[in-house]
């Protein structure tokens, strides 16, 4: 089955772009309870995932950064420790199970890599305890 089928599109989903800064960020996550979230470029591109430990690691290994002076530093300026697979628009949901055991929601992209929407962890459990137990 293609997972086009459990897409949550762009527009339903929280995305960051890579020059909004990182208390911006901060401010994101924390407002819809997120350890990550997904990160675009200005070309509407999948880049990455921010999560909150890359946040805190930027924090801690930076000298003189600190909370008052955040708006100094944008999302690109930050080191990724996780390095979350996207998949394209045609994959098959058989291609899923290996990226949902490493990551909360899998991003997915056209041909060109523009990002489409997520597609969630829990969506593909569903899908494979669905078709186990029929």
């Amino acid at each position: 089955m293609e997972i086009s089928a459990f897409l949550l599109p762009k527009d339903q989903v929280s995305y960051i772009t890579s020059s909004i800064t990182m208390l911006e960020a901060l401010v994101q996550l924390e407002n819809h309870y997120y350890s990550a979230i997904p990160i675009i470029d200005g070309e509407g591109k999948y880049v990455g995932t921010l999560s909150e430990g890359d946040l805190l690691w930027k924090l801690k290994d930076t000298a003189g950064l600190s909370f008052e002076n955040m708006r100094d530093v944008t999302v690109g300026d930050i080191q990724r420790h996780v390095h979350n697979e996207s998949v394209g628009i045609h994959a098959q949901m058989e291609d899923m199970l290996t990226l949902a055991a490493d990551q909360n929601f899998v991003p997915v992209v056209d041909d060109k890599g523009i990002f489409l929407g997520i597609i969630r962890r829990k969506d593909i459990i569903e899908y494979y305890t669905r078709n186990i137990t029929d």
